[in-house]
């Protein structure tokens, strides 16, 4: 008895040491509200959406220490629409991201799979769309990226430590295809700071040979950037930018410019406004934005990003955008809000279309209002 005693004990203490050794998180977000616009190809629009705020999402992340400061990393994530149950990004299982990788405490992360690019890290957070106007406020057609609509397979990517508020990674996607090394191949790089109120970032995006394939073949060699968005088809897309906040108190003001080439003719793209298509297409975006902590648990915001564009055709649409939002925490875990899009086409572009709404307007103008739930877990 006393040695039965014993082995269980010692069995305790090693399913003890291997539980602070390693851990899974189970995560996730629910988000779903009403949407309506009020011309969507001359008819007014009310809809049932899910994942405007951010996409609803389920995923499963996680660490074992292997000793020296050394751990294996993993995050598996998938996207899924509340209202239909069904599986975004393409059908992917993790579409929203997928890899494992070891991290280092004083080295810095290493990493491999389906996974984010530097624009995304380093200049999504300082736009409205990702902070609180959610897909429907990111600059037209997500032209930059910086609502991540797109991620890149096949890819490798580093990520180092912070050092003292600086930090940088760079990712590398690989075409898979035997004989077509530079076929559909994606690099990125990006660096930041962040100390105190002042954050800045900046970051580059080359895409050679962007696929129209919207789901990876057997293998994956339908390359790195291969989810059917803004620019696919082009025989090279290139984004840089650079953006910065600053916090005043409750109050934070911030501006991010991104620069857009598109070379070749890339196929359009639904969500886009009609207006950014035609040959070696250029885009331009600039983005003032702010957002004021009213009471704790209440936060309003507003931007305005101005957008324009040429092709070799001498076209040159633009685009005014103005977002406006509210949100307010229920919970650490759950908030309720409000947002308000407003856009107007001007120049050569002759019809609004605001982000994912469902089509864009008979007029040069559109407005979509949106309130929603959000739930985290």
């Amino acid at each position: 008895m006393k040695k039965s005693l014993l082995a269980l004990a010692v069995l305790g203490a090693f399913a003890g040491a291997a539980q602070a050794q390693s851990s899974v998180t189970l995560y996730g977000i629910i988000d779903a509200g009403i949407t309506y616009t009020n011309n969507q190809g001359g008819n007014s629009a009310w809809q049932a959406k899910d994942g405007v705020m951010q996409g609803s999402r389920w995923g499963l992340k996680g660490a074992e220490d292997l000793g020296g400061g050394l751990k294996a990393v993993f995050d598996l994530e998938n996207g899924f629409s509340l209202f239909s149950g069904s599986q975004l990004q393409g059908g992917r299982e993790f579409g929203r991201q997928a890899w494992v990788g070891l991290s280092s405490a004083t080295a810095g992360t290493f990493t491999l799979g389906r996974q984010y690019d530097s624009v995304v890290d380093y200049l999504g957070p300082l736009a409205s769309g990702a902070q609180w106007a959610g897909y429907i406020g990111a600059h037209p057609g997500d032209n930059d990226n910086l609502n991540n609509f797109f991620r890149v397979d096949n890819s490798v990517k580093y990520t180092s430590v912070n050092y003292n508020g600086f930090s940088f990674d760079t990712l590398y996607g690989f075409s898979n295809k035997a004989g077509g090394f530079a076929s559909n191949r994606l690099w990125s790089l990006g660096a930041g700071y962040a100390n105190g109120p002042l954050t800045v970032g900046a970051a580059y995006l080359y895409s050679q040979n962007p696929s129209t394939t919207t789901l990876p073949s057997i293998g994956n060699t339908a390359g790195a950037d291969t989810d059917g968005t803004f620019g696919q088809g082009a025989t090279n897309k290139q984004i840089w930018g650079l953006g910065g906040s600053y916090a005043f108190g409750p109050a934070t003001v911030g501006v991010v410019y991104t620069n857009v080439k598109l070379n070749g003719t890339a196929v359009p793209i639904s969500y886009a406004p009609s207006g950014l298509e035609g040959a070696n297409l250029r885009v331009q975006n600039v983005e003032v934005n702010g957002k004021y902590m009213l009471t704790p648990a209440l936060q309003l915001g507003a931007a305005y990003t101005y957008t324009w564009a040429r092709n070799d055709a001498g076209a040159k649409p633009k685009y005014h955008q103005v977002n406006l939002g509210a949100d307010y925490w229920l919970s650490k875990r759950t908030d309720v809000y409000a947002i308000g899009i407003y856009q107007k086409a001007a120049g050569d572009a002759q019809n609004a279309e605001i982000n994912f709404v469902g089509g864009q307007s008979s007029s040069k103008n559109q407005v979509a209002m949106r309130v929603g739930l959000r739930h985290k877990f």
